[in-house]
């Protein structure tokens, strides 16, 4: 027996060699490095750096429920409104030896229902508010327009008449110069098709369709917008002055096809052919943007306002244009007036530019860290030269009574805007608003109104009224994140 211990002994401890032997000659799998997510807190919150990489990343977004009452006027139309919008932020920043290398997406959807879109109606809207690429003072793509003044606290949820930051997303090539002490200008060429505003003026006017002003369509685009602004910023607020040159030239609206024939278009004012096209012609636009901080009513209170004059391009002082319009008109209750860039002149057959011009502004106070007011309005003029406007002869008095005397065409008119907003904000991030918004407009002298039935549809007659106004109320509740 102790020699059969000694064996089993023996065997097992050089069994435990040789194995021993074994496994020192195979190779040892180890673990891949972790790659944990850093935090990037150079650009502030939320931002970490992409994983193998010095660039930080943001996710971020918002989701927003708007509902509408707009008051009606007839019985066609819509007196609520929903919209449901999702909104999807991609930012990234890089820094480089040339300086801040940044690329940005903001992806948005809308769906809209009732006095959000057409009678009846239910409309999705996907679109890319923004997407560009910013490299030292260089910013490439769809951006606010630097027309516009990023740093108004502009909270309204309906339109005013100025540039709103929030709807002035365009494409756009431009380039910053920073002077330093809170001085910097920029110089950006920008899309003139997202500014242009036109009316084509056909009116169905007692069955004869006479219009002073002859109808055009938008040509081809051949000059970018320019856009400049100087800018201060301060320890007392911002201010900025901006200013765009805008193109306006048209195509062939004088003529027109009859059974595959090229044949003139008459003006029912002259009896003459229409000119086969207007030359070129360049409208321009102002603003001088003002905010000022308000510590002495609470904290972060701030006071704004936006003044805009604009001869030829109405664009920059249409709440934020965002894109062309074709039948352009500014309207409240049952009238609704043409408003457009220019017009070509029946006699002479050249560009007339019309004038829009006004001031906007605000003030928010914040009673809390969760409750604030917001009191803002606007008020605008449109200017149209002489021979824009058609007066209704005696005649057609016998036509549809009541009418004589009325203009037609493209009248001169005030808009009036003012509104009050309180939201609360229960938590960081979550936002809870209700807004009322009032508006009138106000036209020089009688004008024709179209008659309409009950469902709303054109009677083909014509009343005449002056000015009519309209209430708006809106219940928001957004996310942020």
């Amino acid at each position: 027996m102790p020699h059969l211990r000694s064996l089993i002994i023996g065997s097992a401890a050089g069994l435990a060699v040789v194995t021993g032997t074994q496994a020192a000659d195979l190779p040892i799998a180890k673990a891949a490095p972790v790659e944990y997510v850093r935090v990037c807190s150079t650009y502030g919150q939320g931002f970490f750096y992409i994983p193998g990489t010095e660039t930080c990343l943001r996710i971020g977004g918002r989701v927003r429920a708007d509902y509408l009452y707009a008051e009606p006027f007839t019985r066609a139309q819509d007196i609520t409104g929903f919209r449901a919008r999702g909104r999807l932020n991609l930012d990234t920043r890089t820094m480089t030896a040339y300086g801040l290398l940044r690329s940005y997406i903001r992806y948005e959807i809308d769906r809209n229902s009732g006095a959000f879109a057409s009678p009846g109606e239910i409309s999705t809207n996907p679109k890319i508010n923004q997407a560009y690429v910013q490299f030292g003072g260089l910013t490439a793509g769809r951006v606010t327009s630097f027309f516009s003044d990023s740093e108004l606290p502009a909270p309204n949820f309906g339109d005013l008449r100025f540039d709103d930051p929030t709807n002035a997303d365009v494409d756009l090539l431009a380039y910053t110069f920073s002077f330093g002490n809170g001085f910097s200008a920029t110089l950006s060429l920008e899309d003139a098709l997202e500014r242009r505003v036109n009316n084509p003026l056909v009116f169905p006017l007692f069955g004869v369709g006479a219009a002073a002003p002859l109808p055009f369509n938008y040509g081809g685009q051949r000059v970018p917008d320019v856009v400049a602004n100087l800018r201060y910023t301060g320890t007392w607020g911002s201010v900025q002055l901006s200013s765009a040159l805008h193109q306006i030239r048209d195509v062939a609206a004088g003529v027109t096809t009859v059974d595959g024939v090229v044949v003139p278009v008459l003006n029912p004012l002259t009896g003459l052919p229409n000119p086969t096209f207007a030359d070129t012609d360049y409208g321009f636009a102002i603003a001088l943007n003002t905010v000022v901080k308000l510590p002495f009513l609470g904290e972060a209170d701030t006071a704004w306002i936006s003044a805009t004059y604009t001869d030829g391009a109405v664009g920059y002082i249409n709440a934020g244009q965002a894109g062309p319009i074709n039948e352009g008109v500014i309207s409240a209750g049952p009238l609704a007036l043409p408003f457009a860039d220019a017009f070509v002149d029946p006699f002479t057959g050249e560009f007339k530019t019309n004038k829009a011009y006004g001031v906007a502004g605000g003030l928010n106070h914040n009673w809390n860290r969760a409750f604030a007011t917001n009191i803002f309005g606007s008020w605008m003029r449109f200017d149209a030269p002489a021979g824009a406007r058609f007066i209704v002869p005696a005649n057609a008095a016998t036509i549809t009574a009541g009418t004589a005397g009325t203009a037609t065409g493209l009248l001169d008119f005030n808009e009036y805007r003012i509104g009050t907003n309180t939201i609360w904000t229960p938590v960081t991030g979550l936002q809870i608003g209700v807004e009322v918004l009032y508006t009138r407009v106000d036209p020089r002298g009688r004008v024709a109104v179209p008659l309409t039935t009950a469902a709303g549809e054109s009677t083909g007659f014509f009343k005449s009224t002056g000015s009519a106004d309209s209430w708006e109320s809106r219940l928001r509740i957004q996310r942020d994140f």
